[in-house]
């Protein structure tokens, strides 16, 4: 199996409002940014969207390790937020529905798919990659406000 090095960030401008996702793909030597822009969104889709938009890249499964700053993102595997939410329907505890649930399902195909080891990283500090991430996301907001 292959193994992918995948970091990714999302933002917002204004929370709902214009949003920017940014992902860097590492295979060995290769590396590849990849980024993109949605109109009144949150930050916490811009979040979910990077990792999948950055997996769904991936032709064969494969050994991913992916490394994010969005708590929501990372939790929702690391503490198993999304097998709760799946047993019960795709509703939280409190038996709300599950906000983003499209993109969850999609993020639980994805890592059926995958073998992905999913590692919180500390946002808009040292980490060289997560901070590139970061301008990839801020800059498509940038970019596209008219």
């Amino acid at each position: 199996m292959k193994k992918v090095i995948i970091y990714t960030d999302g933002a917002c401008s204004g929370n709902p409002g214009d949003g920017g996702w940014g992902a860097v793909l590492r295979y060995g030597d290769v590396e590849k940014e990849i980024s993109g822009f949605e109109k009144n969104t949150t930050n916490n889709k811009m979040e979910l969207t990077a990792a999948i938009v950055a997996l769904n890249l991936l032709k064969l499964p494969c050994e991913v390790e992916l490394y994010s700053d969005s708590a929501y993102l990372i939790n929702g595997f690391t503490k198993g937020w999304i097998w709760g939410w799946k047993s019960n329907g795709w509703k939280t505890a409190s038996k709300d529905d599950v906000k983003n649930v499209e993109l969850w399902k999609e993020l639980d195909r994805l890592n059926r798919m995958h073998k992905i080891t999913w590692i919180k990283v500390k946002g808009h500090s040292d980490n060289e990659y997560n901070n590139r991430c970061d301008k990839l996301a801020t800059g498509e907001i940038k970019k596209n406000r008219v």
